[in-house]
């Protein structure tokens, strides 16, 4: 089932996502909300939830798959079923504004989510080899291994070292605005997995000090950066240099270049999994979130 926990969509944008989701002998249902629009929301709070609870509790559905981020999962997380959740666990797709759905539902159910491209696909910045990253995420229970390519923005952030961990997180500033919420993560011990798009870097600066300051990353087995998209200003500092700067001296692994994000080439890797990131070998190898 195709829904809208964030930003609205029209039917043109998910016509190739529809038709990627059927060609895998798939077969796509709109939520019956997934269309509806209240200015920068994909309809109220209320059918937005509707939709998500409806997804659980359809025995017929066995995947979620976010049509889009953009902004407003956090106003409906709270209103999420999650004994019919835990009743009948499924796959959740999304990434961006879905980190705050995705956060939830581990909190109030220990759901293992899938951070990925949304059903509103475009071909220009998702090509064959992200659909088939998504692909693999959904319908396999193989391992998925990312590595660093030294093209991405981020790539320069490396501190070596191996660490184990679950893997967390997904977009950054979701990630702050959780802060102070029943649904941040407890951070220990795990693999925390950041990205980001249209930050400048000393906005970057910013959500990482908080991070710093509240104490979360004091425990972080390590950190995979992913693609830090249109993050540039006018300052002569890249986000890459502030990414090091935050991030190099907490004493465990980084890896930076993954591409994993809102860049072109995204990849699809689970959530709530465990994963091992081998900075030294420029590599984040992820468990599926499927079983």
């Amino acid at each position: 089932m195709l829904v809208s926990p964030s930003g609205p969509t029209r039917p043109e944008r998910l016509a190739r996502g529809l038709e990627l989701l059927a060609g895998w002998g798939l077969r796509p249902v709109l939520a019956p909300n997934a269309y509806a629009r209240q200015g920068y929301l994909a309809g109220s709070d209320e059918l937005r939830a509707a939709d998500v609870n409806a997804a659980f509790a359809d025995p017929e559905v066995r995947g979620i798959v976010c049509t889009r981020g953009g902004y407003g999962a956090q106003r409906m997380v709270d209103a999420i079923d999650m004994a019919a959740v835990r009743a009948d666990p499924k796959v959740v797709v999304g990434f961006s504004d879905i980190t705050a759905l995705q956060f939830a539902l581990w909190r109030g159910a220990r759901l293992a989510t899938v951070h990925g491209p949304g059903a509103a696909w475009l071909d220009t910045r998702l090509p064959e080899h992200s659909a088939e990253s998504l692909r693999g995420a959904l319908m396999t229970t193989e391992a998925v291994t990312v590595s660093r390519l030294a093209t991405e923005e981020t790539a320069p952030v490396v501190v070596p070292g191996v660490a184990t961990g679950p893997l967390i997180g997904g977009n950054l500033c979701l990630i702050v605005s959780s802060l102070g919420t029943h649904d941040m993560p407890d951070l220990t011990g795990s693999i925390l997995l950041i990205e980001d798009v249209g930050e400048q870097p000393y906005k970057v600066d910013r959500m990482l000090t908080q991070l710093r300051r509240t104490g979360v990353l004091a425990e972080v087995a390590g950190v995979a950066v992913g693609q830090f998209t249109n993050c540039a200003d006018n300052w002569a500092v890249s986000v890459a240099d502030v990414l090091a700067d935050r991030l190099g001296d907490l004493g465990v692994p980084v890896l930076g270049g993954l591409p994993i994000g809102h860049g072109e080439g995204q990849l699809t890797v689970g959530v709530g999994t465990s994963a091992t990131l081998d900075a030294t070998a420029g590599t984040l190898t992820v468990s599926p979130a499927v079983a």
